[in-house]
């Protein structure tokens, strides 16, 4: 009888087809979709907070709060970005309020960390099914293949070297430098002159981060022909990213998902850390060592941008212990580099939130951070792959922030949390008692 079901279930999944879609849905859809269209015009960092936002006002009741209860994790990024929030406005105090600085604070709110819960509730309050936001996810990987070989051709053609500022993008507060519109060009890895390009993105390893995400998205594609392509967009985005953290999670998530597949696969995992501190004790190294000799390879790659992030780093926890609490709450000073200026916290998330948000943020971060993998835990062991693929891809950005400010990345992958949030939103219709976090805690306790 429950194989039946599960054959039914993957005969629905198999033949779904884009019909009868709600009006998110369809709103969804094209926004993912049509990123290009959005990426040219420059309006990527208003309009995906602004569809976010608005979709969670549209029709809103209080029903929708009582009805269905939201997973911790939305919860937890919402105190997030309340206390983003709150230590940006002390900083701005401090530092003598401007509107301009107001509005990029704003600005910068709703498209980092306000924007994760907006795509965590959104499927809980109407009706966004998984199979859409992969199928939509899937063309935009496709997208990707189409806009990489474009690309490829300027460059041989002699015109990577263009960069644009959309009209549109100018009436945005902020830096304009994340609004540039660049192409594919020519650096060095390992010594190798290699194209690398940012795509849709103002900086490769964010591209990097994008493609990873929606390659285990594109792998819940139903459609087999068109699963194929997206993976191959997505790989080569992935590739052409030049992302080394990209590179070495993704093998890290295919892992991650074959452990909670066997127990085979979880005892082998076990017996790989045995043989790791065998091996340790046989060389005469630390752990620390033994990874240290090929990180050292891994760094050499590009020798020159480690040590610029190694700099920037240390020096944002300099500044962080000045005010360790509440931190400064928004960027004031930068590290000279060569003939450039790079703004305090441009790298490590965590650095970042301590510097701007202090201790007083780091502990809500690191709360949100383990929610989310804590609501995928559950479903993951159940043997829900879309949730093995979340809950992988989750460590997988975790590692991924130690390179990039996840509130500067996050407004570019926005559509992997909202489909973070339509798994969690399908699990909790299959098993409504026990998606309830509280039912979850005492059950485990």
């Amino acid at each position: 009888m429950l194989n039946s079901t599960k054959n039914q279930s993957r005969v629905a999944k198999d033949s779904f087809k884009l019909t009868d879609l709600s009006f998110p849905e369809k709103i969804v859809y094209w926004t993912i979709v049509l990123t290009p269209v959005w990426w040219l015009s420059g309006v990527q960092t208003l309009l995906y907070p602004g569809v976010a936002a608005g979709l969670l006002v549209y029709k809103f009741d209080l029903d929708k709060l009582t009805r269905r209860s939201l997973p911790i994790s939305a919860w937890a990024w919402l105190l997030m970005s309340m206390a983003m929030l709150i230590t940006a406005m002390l900083g701005l105090n401090q530092m003598g309020f401007s509107i301009m600085k107001a509005a990029s604070t704003i600005v910068t709110f709703s498209k980092s960390y306000f924007l994760i819960f907006c795509c965590f509730t959104i499927p809980f309050w109407h009706q966004i099914r998984l199979q859409v936001v992969t199928r939509a996810v899937a063309w935009l990987s496709v997208g990707y293949a189409v806009a990489i070989a474009i690309e490829l051709v300027m460059l041989v053609a002699g015109l990577g070297d263009i960069v644009i500022l959309p009209p549109l993008a100018r009436a945005i507060p902020g830096d304009k430098l994340s609004l540039l519109v660049g192409f594919a060009y020519v650096q060095p890895f390992f010594g190798i002159p290699l194209p690398r390009t940012a795509l849709y993105t103002p900086d490769p390893p964010i591209l990097g981060a994008c493609s990873l995400l929606g390659l285990f998205i594109c792998l819940g594609e139903s459609d087999t022909r068109l699963r194929r392509w997206a993976v191959f967009g997505s790989a080569i985005a992935l590739a052409i990213s030049q992302s080394r953290i990209s590179w070495v999670s993704c093998p890290m998530v295919f892992f991650i998902i074959a452990v909670f597949r066997s127990s085979s696969m979880r005892q082998t995992s076990l017996w790989g850390i045995s043989f790791t501190s065998f091996l340790c004790g046989i060389l005469g190294l630390t752990i620390s060592e033994l990874i240290g000799i090929p990180l050292g390879v891994f760094t050499s790659a590009r020798a020159e941008s480690s040590s610029d992030r190694e700099l920037v780093v240390s020096k944002t926890l300099e500044a962080w212990q000045d005010k360790p609490w509440l931190g400064w709450g928004v960027i004031r000073g930068s590290v000279k580099w060569h003939t450039f200026d790079i703004a305090l916290g441009s790298f490590s998330t965590y650095a970042s939130v301590l510097y701007l948000h202090g201790i007083f943020g780091f502990v809500f971060f690191i709360f949100a951070l383990a929610s989310s993998l804590w609501n995928f835990w559950k479903p993951a062991l159940g043997g829900n792959p879309d949730a093995k693929r979340g809950f992988g891809t989750l460590i997988a950005l975790y590692l991924l922030c130690q390179g990039t400010p996840l509130s500067w990345m996050t407004v570019y992958f926005w559509f992997y949390y909202l489909w973070l949030g339509t798994i969690l939103a399908e699990e909790q219709q299959k098993h409504p008692k026990i998606s309830r976090w509280e039912d979850l805690a005492v059950k485990t306790w």
